[in-house]
Formats: structure tokens, sequence, C-alpha cells
């Protein structure tokens, strides 16, 4: 793992930027709200469309990683993410009303677009770059670690930089994405392709089966990392507005108190990703204990309407969150064969971006209603998410997860192996009786006698 501490590095930088383009938002969406004239509903939306974008991207930058290598999809991601962010920056300098807003929402657009080549294809690199799955998990948890740490970095970095102009933060974009383009293109070496990558419909064959055999745990695991984003967005959401709205804290300061459960979320995914190793079991009851945790506090966040209540206790409920996320990545990208890891991956992260899209808006509509409906609403969620990883995600003894059943492909490749080794048996003992027989033309071995069989 230390020889390919630089290429972790790099490739760590992506989170972090693909964060921060969304989430350094989340803090100055009231200033754009005024500075643009629009609704809240309409300002949620600038969150909404970047990540639905990636939502129908993903799984086609999945497949073209998988059939034409990682780095082919993650370098124009990173360039087009770079462009979208310059398009959004120049529209809110140079323009006005709605035609900035449009024009703002079209370089989100792209900004979606990019991303759904960059942080979800990280995934699937990462497994492919290590063999032992104890160092697949420790370089997830890094990973994971980093997307979090985005997260805490992006509402006062986002705050700091409006202070001095309110559209500074997505003139930020492309420059990051410069640095991380110069990272992944200088450092990250990938491993070389040994088979030939599969055609389309062999692709798509191949997909199909694995959803066949192994949905049960994997369709779990996807709705979890959707209602894991949608309650860290939700909530971020509900936070920025209160802040603002009712307590008058604005620019780095709203920044810092919206860190908080942020730092929380990173510490626990770091922490999760030293502690899971290659146990599934631990990494299921870990998942768990996590999305409990958040129920748990956004069920008492419900009866009481104080900003120090939900402040603290979501901090407790980011931390469920953020031990449950490396448990997640883990079990999907060691729970399927390489030739399908970035499509499923793809798919898992295309349902967390759902959930990004959900939250700011969901809440919106909501925050209007009583305090209780909307925690409750929250709460269930986390609730539905701790039942899924509870009933549906069951790891085999030091193997992959399951969903109570032998996995076909498994059982077939173990007959394979069996079939191969009974031919190279076969072809071995017809190998040494040729020579034998070669031997024994040539008068090195006496021929054996040859008697007519009897009558009787």
């Amino acid at each position: 793992m230390s020889d390919k501490k630089w290429d972790l590095v790099a490739l760590a930088s992506i989170p972090v930027i693909m964060t921060l383009g969304n989430s350094m938002l989340i803090p100055i969406l009231p200033q754009i709200e005024r500075e643009l004239k629009v609704s809240s509903f309409k300002v949620s939306m600038l969150i909404t469309v970047y990540a639905v974008v990636a939502i129908l991207l993903i799984p086609l930058a999945g497949y073209l990683s998988d059939r034409f290598g990682r780095k082919v999809v993650i370098i124009p991601s990173l360039v087009i993410t770079a462009v979208g962010g310059a398009i959004a920056g120049v529209a809110a300098w140079i323009l006005n009303g709605d035609v900035a807003y449009w024009t703002i929402l079209g370089g989100r657009f792209l900004q979606g677009v990019g991303a759904a080549g960059a942080f979800p294809i990280v995934i699937p690199l990462v497994g492919d770059m290590f063999k032992n799955e104890d160092e697949v998990s420790k370089s997830l948890g890094i990973i994971e670690t980093s997307n979090t740490f985005g997260k805490v970095l992006s509402p006062i970095l986002g705050a700091a930089l409006a202070v001095w102009l309110w559209y500074s933060p997505f003139l930020a974009i492309p420059v990051l994405c410069i640095i991380s383009l110069i990272l992944v293109i200088f450092l990250v070496k990938t491993p070389k392709r040994k088979e030939k990558p599969p055609t389309f419909s062999e692709f798509v064959a191949s997909i199909r089966d694995v959803l066949k055999e192994k949905g049960r745990w994997l369709y779990a695991l996807f709705a979890i990392g959707g209602i894991c984003m949608f309650l860290i967005f939700g909530v971020l959401y509900y936070l920025s507005e209160t802040l603002e709205s009712e307590f008058a804290l604005e620019g780095v300061v709203k920044g810092l108190v919206l860190a908080i459960p942020l730092a929380s979320l990173c510490l626990a995914s770091f922490m999760a990703g030293k502690w899971i190793g290659k146990n599934k079991s631990r990494m299921k009851w870990l998942g768990f204990a996590g999305l409990a945790l958040v129920t748990v506090s956004l069920g008492i966040i419900g009866m009481f309407d104080n900003i120090y209540v939900v402040v603290g206790l979501f901090t407790l409920g980011s931390a469920g969150i953020g031990a449950a996320l490396p448990c997640l990545d883990t079990l999907i990208t060691e729970g399927v064969d390489k030739k399908q890891r970035g499509t499923i991956t793809a798919l898992f992260s295309s349902m967390r971006f759902i959930g990004v899209s959900l939250g700011p808006p969901v809440v919106s509509l909501l925050i209007g209603s009583h305090h209780f409906l909307l925690f409750g609403i929250l709460a269930a969620s986390g609730a539905v998410g701790g039942v899924l990883t509870l009933l549906a995600v069951k790891p085999e003894k030091g193997g992959k997860p399951s969903s109570g059943q032998g996995s076909k492909h498994e059982n077939q490749e173990e007959r394979d192996v069996q079939n191969n080794q009974q031919k190279q048996d076969g072809q071995d003992k017809l190998r040494k009786r040729r020579v034998q027989e070669s031997e024994t033309d040539q008068g090195y071995l006496p021929a054996p006698l040859r008697r007519k069989k009897s009558p009787f």
C-alpha cells in the first residue's frame, strides 16, 4: 500500500473537489436566492440538477470505465466539471435575473456531467489497484474520508469565498479541477488489463446475471447509500436556512456551525475504514449501528425544536452515517467481480446522488410544516436503511455478501476449475501414453505380446 500512496493522494483529491463543487453552495443558497431574486425551491434546484444529471450518466460512465479504462473516463470528466464551473461563475458575474439563473443552471448541468465520470470511477479504480481485501478497505476508507473532509471544508470555504464575491465558489471549481487533473495524469498508475474487455452485449448480460444472483443485498446497499445522502443534505439545507433566517448567522460563522456535524462524519469514516479490515460481518453490524444511531438522533431532534439540540444530536447522527459509508463501499467493491465492478459501483453512486438531489427540495417543501413532521420523516428514512441492513445483507463467513443463497457464478467457477483440471489430467495421461508408444516403436521398450481372444 505504501508504494501507491501518491496514487491515493491524487485519487483522494477527486472526491474532495466533487464534494466542494456541490456542498460549497449549501451555506450560500439564501444569498444566491437574494442575488438572483428567485424562490427557495428554484435555488435548491442548483443542487438537484447537478445530482440528477449525474444519476442518469453514472451507469454509462461505469460501463465506459470497464470497457476503456478508469483514467480514460476520469480525465475528460474533470475537464467538463471545470468548464461547467467556469460557465456558472461567469454567468453570475456578468448576467442578471432569470438569464443569470438559467445560465448558472446550465453550468451546473455540465458540472453534473463531469461529476458522473469522476468520483464514482475512483471507487472501482481503488478496488483494481489492490489485491488484498484489507488494503482495499483501508484505501476506500481514505477515499470516503476525503469525501467527507470535502463536506467539512465546503461550508467554511464556500461561506468565506462568498464574503468576497457571492459567486466566487463557482469560479473556484475550475482552479480545483485543474489541480486534481494534474495530480491524476502524473501520479495515478492504473493496473494493466490482463484480459480483453467485454462487448456491450456481453457486458449487459453479465450485469443482468450479477443483479439476478446478488440483487437482494446489492439493491439494499444502493438504497442505504441513497438514504444516507438524503439525510445529510436534507438536514444541512435545514440548518443553512434556519441559522440565517432565525439566528442571523451568516458567512464564515454559519459555515463553522455547519462544519461541526460534518467533522464528526469525516472522523467516523476514517476510523471505520481502518477498523473494518476485511471482516464482512463487522461491516454489516457497524453499518446497522450507524443507521440506528442516526435514526434515534433524528427522532429525538423532532421532539425538541431547539437549534442547539439539532446541531448536537445531528453531530452524533452524522458519526453514524460516517461509520456506515466505508462499510457500504467495501461490501460492494469486494462483493462483485472486477469485470462488473465499475458499473455496479456506478449504480451505487447513482443512488447516492439521488439522495443528494432529493434532500434539499424535500426539506424546502417541509420546512414550513411542523418540526416534528419534518424530522419524523427523516428519522423514518433512517429506520428503513437500518432494517435493510439488518435483513437484506448477510455476509458469508470470510467471503462476499450474500442474499442467503449460494452464488451460481461462484459454484459454476468451481465446476469450471474442476473440469479444466480433469481435462488437463486427461491430456497429461494421453501425452505420456504417446511417448511410451513412440519409445516402443523405436525399440526402446519390448512390444507387448498380442494374443488372440479365447473362443471359449
